[in-house]
């Protein structure tokens, strides 16, 4: 067993640096979806990368060329870097992104987004602080303390940051296809901190997420809008034809209508179906981030296992259709019916996309309409699957336990993150989610916050978490 008091102790008495670092990373704006925020992004790159300078790492600013269909722009760089070169030791490659949603007080924001504010639950509110500026900082932290508590750093640490990760990542999986065999050829082992626990009470490890493929159906037939008055009932109305379509989807208690979808599904096994009982959540639990009774299941393992390991169809919206406040009596021309299906193994992009295209057409069919209907394909991303008793994970769950003193929750993400699945194929190796943040933080949304007990206690598991894996790897 790691001899880690010394660095807990460390720790905790640097907690006020660490949270004024954090203070400084959260007043940089480094929004990647605004244009006017660029500069802003390259700042924050630029003081990440003297912040790792600072501890004696190694670092690169990668750039990563023009982002396409914004020719005017750069690319933020992509930070490459390395601490510590022991060939004795393991090497252990992690990934974080230092850019962050958009936000502004107007949007209903208590305090200033963008000035890192504590309350006195220890809530520290300000955007990126859990989503993932703080999680990159947490490594950042335990070199410091390392360093402080004149204990041996026991891996050789790869980092990869970078900050488009909110903007679709333009550029990353080609960086890391180049690099796969050159500045991630030494990496045993992947984490990523980069998610959440899913309650507020008890960690979690990840092993798993849904991939996401999104389509949309486009129907069309007059030259422009029409009056109804007009022409009602002297038409075939777009709208009408899209919502018989969209209608025949999915039912009121969530069962895809797709012919052939759950085919797809990997069978659930009696090792899988033993996780769920021990996870820490409740129907509760549930309701109170719905905001609302609204669950379909009754029972925690049910919902759960409809989160994480069975897909989904939602519907997003329709485009070209009146929404404004007031009545309005139009006959949209055109409009485009948005849709999604969160898939899990074993179901592959293109099979799941053949169904869904055979299902629109057969249903436009029944419709007989003189109007034009196109189905397309926006993007798909790929759902991600890793082994749990991998020694990366059985580190991970010793950690956890030495720090918080409880074994974790293996859990798998309803939602979708696909640099897990890239690095994933392009290195070979067994890849880590280890959430440092909990469920109610907020990230992506009106105060994103982290709490300091998270953050203090979460720096001290990705330490321990390098001990630990360094001697389960060898």
């Amino acid at each position: 067993m790691p001899h880690l008091d010394p660095y807990f102790k460390q720790v905790d008495g640097l907690q006020e640096t660490f949270i004024q670092r954090l203070r400084e990373a959260v007043a940089i704006p480094s929004i990647s979806s605004e244009d006017e925020r660029r500069p802003d992004v390259v700042k924050m790159g630029h003081w990440l990368a003297d912040q790792i300078k600072a501890l004696g790492g190694e670092v690169e600013l990668r750039e990563l060329g023009k982002q396409p269909g914004h020719e005017h722009l750069n690319l933020p760089p992509c930070i490459l870097g390395r601490y510590g070169n022991d060939p004795n030791k393991k090497s252990i490659l992690v990934y974080g992104h230092y850019d962050v949603q958009p936000a502004q007080k107007s949007d209903g924001w208590a305090t200033d987004p963008f000035t890192l504010t504590i309350d006195d639950k220890g809530r520290m509110f300000g955007r990126g602080s859990t989503d993932d500026k703080g999680p990159v900082l947490g490594w950042l932290n335990a070199i410091e303390a390392h360093q402080k508590a004149g204990v041996d750093f026991p891996v050789n640490l790869i980092m990869c940051f970078e900050g488009m990760e909110e903007n679709g990542s333009e550029g990353l999986d080609e960086l890391i296809a180049e690099e796969a065999k050159k500045f991630f050829k030494d990496a045993d082992v992947v984490c990523i901190s980069d998610n959440y626990w899913l309650g507020t009470e008890k960690p979690c490890l990840t092993y798993g997420v849904r991939g996401c493929n999104y389509y949309s159906v486009e129907v069309s037939g007059p030259g422009q809008d029409l009056h109804s008055g007009v022409y009602g009932g002297m038409t075939h109305e777009p709208m009408t034809d899209l919502i018989r379509i969209m209608n025949s989807f999915v039912d009121p208690d969530g069962k895809i209508l797709i012919k052939g979808i759950d085919d797809l599904v990997a069978p659930l096994t009696e090792q899988e179906a033993a996780l769920y009982p021990p996870i820490a959540f409740t129907m509760q639990d549930l309701h109170q981030s719905l905001g609302s009774e609204v669950s379909i299941h009754d029972t925690k393992e049910e919902a759960l296992k409809h989160k994480m390991r069975y897909p989904s169809l939602s519907l997003h919206g329709i485009e070209g259709a009146f929404y404004t406040p007031g009545a309005k009596t139009v006959i949209p021309a055109k409009v485009i019916g948005k849709f999604s299906i969160r898939t899990v193994p074993n179901m592959e992009i293109d099979p799941v996309t053949k169904l869904v295209e055979e299902h629109v057409n057969q249903e436009w069919a029944k419709l007989g309409s003189k109007n034009k209907m196109k189905f397309n394909v926006v993007h798909c991303g790929k759902w991600w699957v890793e082994d749990p008793n991998h020694p990366n994970y059985t580190a991970a769950a010793k950690a956890v336990e030495r720090v918080f003193g409880v074994k974790p929750d293996m859990t798998r993400e309803g939602g979708s993150i696909p640099v897990t699945l890239t690095f994933q194929e392009q290195l070979g190796k067994n890849v880590l989610l280890l959430p440092m943040g909990s469920s109610t933080d907020a990230a992506h949304s009106i105060n994103e916050k982290l709490d300091k007990m998270n953050y203090i206690e979460g720096t001290k598991l990705l330490g321990a978490y390098l001990h630990y894996v360094a001697g389960e790897l060898k």
